[in-house]
């Protein structure tokens, strides 16, 4: 049994996995850096350690100091939340080796699904289909050029071991190989320190569809109702909902059972995220995240099932609340409230806020850890806040969300709320099924009565 855990993350993720400790009984110890030192995961929790200076790299990345500060706590446990060291997979083999229990699943399991080269191999392996492209990691522009003749151009060059962006370059034609290797593994080893890339036929209008599950290790496992999270900006998502609308059945019930398969034969223990790309009537893997999700609300919001308590049961071997297909009740939305200027090309923000108002009544969540006159430092993630709004239909929910959105006040610096309400008012996004490109060719303006709009920016939308 877990009767300490250490939250090794900061800001509204670390909160979430403190407050479920509360509940479960279970007592947390939040890990700061200088720079945290008046956060609301520091003061809530039931003992805190400051663990370096401001910098990721000197604190919340430092793996000597979190294992120390686990150590001199008692920790029986360390949940990773998502982001930092969440999936890094010499983490959890320092916690396996020093007999601290790590809310996620084995060290080997992370190494080998965090390599989206290796991770396409594994999906393949147990008939998952994966996206026309590379066998494993391209050691050089000719083995590029050589896919590139066998599935066609354009292409997508991507990371190896890591996302969002870094380490990507779409190739369109062969002359444009040499370039765009070298600069994407050159990119990838400074984000991720591993230049390696692969390759694969480059989709762009696509939907990204995911899907949740947790599975105790010992053949029980929990499928959750699938999300999607097409509305990106530079490959980060913004909005997440589920279900996925205007998606085939048979799309759904194939991502579930593709998702089941590879979880079941890697004797997967924890929570664990499974991603597809629909495009075309076809649906293809792209990667497996070995964490929490950042949208894991929604599915709580539909579910009613409380993911982070499901890891903590099965980390303490008591098993799962729920197994096989979990069913669904309603629809949900979750909007990513970010410290950005969706005018001035999402210019990242920082400073104090001035007055912070959240939305509340039926149906609404607020995952956050602002308060008036805390301080967003440069140093981490823009995320202040999750807004999750759930209803009967997809219909109420985006009224429900405007109300919401309309409603929640951050003063002292910009945000995303007004783009959010912007993109309430698309009669795209409102019919659904939006591809990842949907934002591309838009920018953010005001109408006549200066509420925010989207509107076409005149350039391509790729």
């Amino acid at each position: 049994m877990i009767g300490k855990v250490l939250v090794a993350n900061r800001g509204e993720v670390a909160l979430r996995v403190i407050r479920a400790c509360r509940e479960i009984g279970i007592r947390s110890v939040a890990v700061y850096s200088t720079a945290d030192a008046d956060s609301l995961h520091r003061l809530l929790a039931d003992e805190a350690i400051c663990i370096g200076p401001p910098q990721a790299a000197s604190s919340y990345l430092n793996i000597p100091a979190i294992i120390a500060a686990a150590e001199l706590s008692g920790a029986d446990a360390i949940h990773p939340g998502y982001g930092f060291l969440a999936e890094n997979a010499r983490f959890a083999e320092i916690c396996e080796a020093c007999n601290i229990k790590f809310l996620g699943p084995a060290s080997s399991v992370i190494a080998q699904m965090g390599d989206k080269a290796s991770a396409r191999q594994v999906a393949a392996a147990v008939g998952v289909p994966v996206t026309p492209g590379s066998d494993g990691p391209c050691r050089s522009a000719s083995e590029v050029k050589r896919i590139g003749a066998e599935v066609g151009y354009p292409l997508v060059i991507k990371a190896s071991a890591g996302g969002g962006g870094k380490g990507m370059r779409v190739v369109r034609a062969e002359e444009e190989v040499e370039a765009a290797y070298t600069s994407a593994s050159r990119e990838a080893g400074a984000a991720f320190g591993d230049g390696s890339v692969y390759a694969e036929r480059y989709m762009k209008e696509l939907r990204h569809v995911e899907v949740q599950v947790v599975a105790d290790g010992f053949g029980k496992m929990a499928i959750f109702p699938e999300r999607d999270c097409s509305v990106q900006r530079r490959y980060q998502k913004l909005i997440e909902e589920s279900p996925a609308p205007e998606l085939p059945e048979t799309a759904r019930k194939g991502m579930k059972e593709a998702a089941a398969a590879l979880v079941d034969s890697l004797g997967y223990e924890g929570a664990g995220t499974v991603e597809f790309v629909y495009v075309g009537g076809e649906f293809y893997f792209i990667e497996m995240n070995t964490r929490l999700q950042v949208e894991h609300p929604v599915t709580e919001m539909v579910t009613g099932v409380d993911l982070v308590a499901e890891q903590f049961a099965v980390a303490s071997g008591e098993g799962l609340s729920v197994a096989g297909n979990v069913s669904s009740r309603g629809h949900a939305m979750e909007f990513r409230i970010n410290a950005e200027d969706p005018r001035r090309n999402f210019l990242p923000q920082t400073g104090p806020i001035e007055f912070y108002n959240p939305p509340g009544g039926p149906g609404v969540r607020v995952d956050s850890h602002l308060y008036a006159g805390f301080k967003v430092a440069p140093y981490y993630d823009s995320l202040l806040a999750k807004l999750i709004v759930h209803a009967r239909t997809r219909e109420a929910v985006l009224r429900r969300g405007a109300r919401a959105l309309d409603e929640f006040a951050v003063a002292g610096l910009e945000t995303t709320l007004p783009l959010h309400l912007a993109i309430l008012e698309d009669e795209d996004f409102r019919r659904g099924g939006v591809s990842t490109t949907f934002l591309a060719g838009r920018e953010l303006k005001s109408d006549g009565r200066g509420l925010p709009r989207l509107a076409a920016t005149g350039l391509p939308s790729a």
